[in-house]
């Protein structure tokens, strides 16, 4: 019975980062051996256990062959005969089919270590076109590690070229693709997960409403980086690098939707995209079920985005609609998250990076005050129904005008 770390701490360590979970493979021993150690069973598809004390997973080393479609379809072998040589082929990527024992030396069988030092992402053999998620792996891999220099290898992108071509992409479960996705967006650098995907020929296939916003022009006025596409990827790094939650980074992912849906004859123009992006943004939260909070924000991002930019502008009774559509007033976290997805986008443009968005200050301003206003006057009057919610919309109309005058006597 041996006992070795293996996959992503081993990567880690060796690049010199932190290293947050350790994963443990067990080869030489039997499901009893294991429970007759005090190991408590937790595995459903494969051998896997908590140990006594640390409570940490171990797994028995497995090797596994494709029997039938999608990610269920593989015959798991835990036999004690099976090596780590064996467990570590079945990998998605080299530098993740490393192993350490207990005395610190390194299981590399696969060219890991040279892969880390000529910052390659490379699959560890023709078995990686099994499980189709691995080509999001990939790019998740290559978002966060972009700041180190890390780059497909190119044989990995024609193969994942190839199962893009193959049709094997549309049989993804959705939660797969969602967890994938989502962790991507948390990297340092979450727009390397989309142009990796473009880069490999299959953004398309996955992610049709992000790939058809490339090749769409913007008014080079507002957009001197005039492509759509990368305007948004330029938002999404900046909502990283703001330190935007998951959350925020898709609605900022999200927001622009619409502007595929131009029509050609009034380009650059996109007048009215707000309103369109609706639909694309409803399709894509529904076919990778993404949670409902991230699609409520996106959608309230999208249609009023453009509102937000111009609030300083507004009459009155537009910044109470505004106000009204987005629940500021009963969700003021969401509608922070929403203001911050408009600073990433204000800042996502080529030369607009460090642009200031007091517009975020204004409205903050603005919802907070209209959260103090005291109904109860309203109330010990008598008024109710109708009357009452007419009483609150004037009362609220007021309150905004006032803040106007005061923003526009401090200049």
């Amino acid at each position: 019975m041996k006992i070795y770390r293996v996959g992503g701490c081993v990567r880690d360590r060796l690049l010199g980062l932190p290293v947050k979970d350790i994963d443990w493979v067990v080869t030489g021993a039997t499901v009893e051996q294991m429970l007759s150690l005090g190991y408590k069973s937790i595995g459903k598809d494969f051998p896997v256990f908590l140990h006594p004390d640390s409570k940490q997973e171990y797994a028995l080393a497995r090797s596994e062959r494709k029997t039938g479609p999608g990610y269920t379809g593989f015959e798991i072998n835990a036999d004690p005969a099976t090596t780590i040589e064996q467990d570590l082929l079945r990998r998605d990527l080299t530098i993740n089919a490393m192993a350490e024992d207990e005395d610190g030396n390194i299981v590399d069988p696969y060219g890991g270590q040279l892969d880390l030092e000529g910052r390659r992402l490379r699959h560890v053999s023709a078995a990686f076109v099994e499980d189709p998620v691995r080509v999001l792996r990939v790019a998740r891999f290559a978002a966060r590690y972009h700041s180190l220099g890390f780059t497909v290898a190119d044989d990995t992108r024609d193969l994942i070229r190839e199962i893009g071509e193959s049709g094997e992409l549309e049989a993804l479960v959705a939660e797969r693709v969602w967890s994938e996705l989502s962790r991507a967006l948390d990297e340092a650098d979450p727009a390397v997960f989309f142009t990796t995907l473009r880069d490999c020929g299959v953004l398309g296939r996955l992610f049709p409403e992000i790939d058809d916003l490339f090749g769409v022009p913007q008014n080079p006025k507002y957009h001197p980086e005039i492509d759509t596409g990368l305007h948004v990827m330029m938002a999404l790094q900046q909502s990283a690098a703001l330190g935007h939650d998951n959350e925020t980074r898709f609605a900022v992912l999200m927001h622009d939707l619409g502007k595929a849906t131009t029509p050609a004859e009034v380009l650059p123009s996109h007048y009215g995209h707000e309103a369109r992006g609706a639909r694309p943004v409803k399709e894509f939260c529904k076919r990778w079920r993404v949670p409902k909070a991230h699609t409520e924000l996106a959608l309230i991002t999208t249609e009023l985005h453009l509102l937000a930019h111009r609030s300083r502008e507004l009459k009155a009774s537009t910044l109470l609609k505004l106000l009204t559509r987005a629940d500021a007033l009963r969700k003021p976290a969401r509608f922070q998250k929403m203001l911050d997805a408009c600073r990433a986008d204000v800042r996502g443009r080529k030369g607009g990076e460090n642009d200031a968005y007091p517009q975020a200050e204004f409205l903050t301003q603005l919802a907070a005050r209209l959260r103090s206003l005291d109904i109860a006057e309203f109330q010990q009057q008598g008024l109710s129904g109708k009357a009452m919610g007419q009483a609150i919309y004037d009362a609220r109309l007021r309150l905004i005008k006032q803040q106007k005058e005061l923003l526009d006597k401090a200049g």
